[in-house]
């Protein structure tokens, strides 16, 4: 049913375990070597496949972290309209161009090729009984092939030994499979404390990488996110559920997987590094970009800000123009002041033109008392001379009656 799983997977390993098959010796332990690199780098042509889906998956996740106080938001504030949160939720994560997708997809595509693998394991020794199994006899299982691997290659894998054991055994397994290991007519060479002494080391070691790279992901995390009770959540089972996972089901499982969760751990730490590293590097870069820029718009010392020169120039734009109309303000004034001389006498001229004094001028504008004061001078003139005439033809007139 899922052969398009179990053949690629079993092409990977034959291409591998061909080219280290030529390096190591011919005997049951250099077969084990070249069995067991065959596996460690399925499992490194896996992980480089999907190194670019997993720096995707970083940067994802960052963006997450960024976001996610306004995601916050958005469910406090649309806490009884789930339709309208989650459609905002959606058109956020469009404009930040987040997609939860991609931080699942690395975890994804790799149980499809460990259920894979599994199954080629299990598939070299067919004694078994149970859902998936065929329940041959040791003769008949030593000559089937198994998908990639011909009948001869499937007899170099069962007679292959790492560290005193079989690749494909596990500490749970039958004492009646143990004769598919061995030739017809030959005895058993090791025992399930063997295949104990070799797994649980194994399993201890694959418990502790896994735990100690949660924990390297989860120090990463800023504080903003540790705060989610959903990340808490995540965290907690990567750093405690999934090491204890593997403490429980390794007797169940075959050598060759626990090195798979060994080497995909040594892959995981160093990838993880990388990656890191090199996103910190650009993250930096963009920061110092930034202040090289914000250096670059700044004023020079001593030199004024380009903010106090616009409101300089706007300033003097408006100066002439007040000044213009104050002008204007005081020539009226002055016209008034004299148009109210000619049609009154000096006493009404003397207050008039106290009232103009007395007046205040515009914010600007010249004062308007001299003007009118002068003007009303001028205008003035007229009738002191017409008064000055008067008293002399009253002066004449009374010398004449003298």
């Amino acid at each position: 049913m899922l052969n398009f799983i179990y053949w690629p997977v079993s092409w990977i390993m034959w291409v591998w375990h061909w080219v280290f098959d030529h390096i190591t010796p011919n005997t049951p332990g250099g077969n084990g070597i070249a069995w067991a690199l065959s596996v460690i780098f399925l499992v490194f042509t896996l992980r480089a496949i999907l190194y670019k889906p997993f720096v995707k998956q970083i940067r994802t996740t960052k963006k997450m972290q960024e976001i996610n106080p306004q995601l916050q938001a958005i469910r406090k504030k649309y806490a009884k309209d789930r339709v309208k949160m989650t459609e905002e939720m959606q058109k956020l994560q469009k404009e930040h161009g987040f997609n939860p997708l991609l931080g699942c997809l690395p975890m994804l595509l790799q149980i499809p090729v460990f259920i894979g693998l599994f199954h080629v394991l299990r598939s070299f020794n067919r004694m078994a009984t149970g859902m998936g199994q065929l329940h041959m006899t040791a003769e008949q299982t030593r000559n089937t092939g198994n998908y990639a691997f011909n009948p001869e290659q499937v007899q170099n894998f069962l007679d292959a030994r790492l560290f005193g054991v079989p690749l494909s055994s596990y500490i749970t397994e039958p004492v009646s499979e143990f004769q598919a290991f061995v030739q017809p007519g030959q005895p058993i060479d090791f025992t399930r404390l063997n295949i104990a002494i070799v797994v649980i080391p194994m399993m201890i070691i694959a418990s502790i990488a896994t735990h100690m790279n949660s924990r390297a992901s989860v120090a990463r995390q800023p504080e903003a996110a540790l705060e989610n009770p959903q990340t808490r959540m995540m965290n907690m089972l990567a750093l405690y559920v999934f090491p204890l996972g593997i403490l429980v089901t390794g007797p169940f499982f075959p050598v060759a997987i626990l090195l798979y969760w060994m080497s995909n751990n040594i892959w995981t730490y160093g990838q993880q590094h990388i990656v890191f590293g090199r996103i910190e590097k650009e993250e930096e870069e963009a920061r110092q970009a930034k202040q090289e820029k914000l250096k670059a718009n700044a004023p020079k010392p001593g030199a004024r800000p380009d903010r106090a020169k616009k409101n300089k120039s706007s300033g003097s734009g408006q100066t002439p123009l007040s000044l213009d109309k104050s002008d204007d303000s005081a020539e009226e004034a002055a016209l008034d002041a004299a148009s109210d001389g000619d049609n009154t006498n000096g006493t009404d001229d003397s207050s008039s033109t106290q009232h103009v004094v007395g007046s205040k001028p515009k914010p600007g504008a010249k004062p308007a008392g001299a003007a009118s004061s002068k003007s009303s001078g001028n205008s003035g003139s007229g009738p002191k001379k017409q008064g000055s005439s008067n008293q002399r033809n009253k002066r004449g007139g009374k010398k004449g009656r003298r």
